[in-house]
C-alpha cells in the first residue's frame, strides 16, 4: 500500500484516515492466555473496510500490571503503520 497524501496539517502516519470512513479492529487470540490464563500484551490488526491491513496495535503494559490489575489496568497502545513507524 502506498503512503497516501493527506491534509497538510495531518500528523505523520494518519494521512490515510482522511481518506476512509471505517476501520475494523481485530484482536489476535493468544494461545498462552487461552490455556494458562496468564495475561499477555493484547495485539490488534486494524484493517480498512475491504480487509487491507492499515495499522498494527500493541498494548503497552508490564507483566505485573496486566496480571494483578486485570480489567482495571491502564490501557496504552502503540500503533504502527505498515512500514513499522509509530503513529502519533
Amino acid at each position: 500500500m502506498n503512503m497516501p497524501q493527506g491534509p497538510a496539517n495531518c500528523p505523520p502516519g494518519l494521512q490515510y484516515l482522511s481518506l476512509i470512513d471505517q476501520l475494523l479492529v481485530h484482536q489476535k487470540v493468544e494461545l498462552l492466555e487461552v490455556f494458562t490464563g496468564f495475561e499477555t500484551n493484547n495485539k490488534f490488526t486494524i484493517k480498512n473496510s475491504i480487509g487491507q491491513k492499515v495499522y498494527h496495535a500493541v498494548e503497552d503494559n508490564d507483566c505485573l500490571t496486566r496480571n494483578c490489575c486485570g480489567p482495571m489496568r491502564p490501557f496504552e497502545m502503540k500503533i504502527l503503520d505498515n512500514y513499522g513507524n509509530q503513529v502519533n
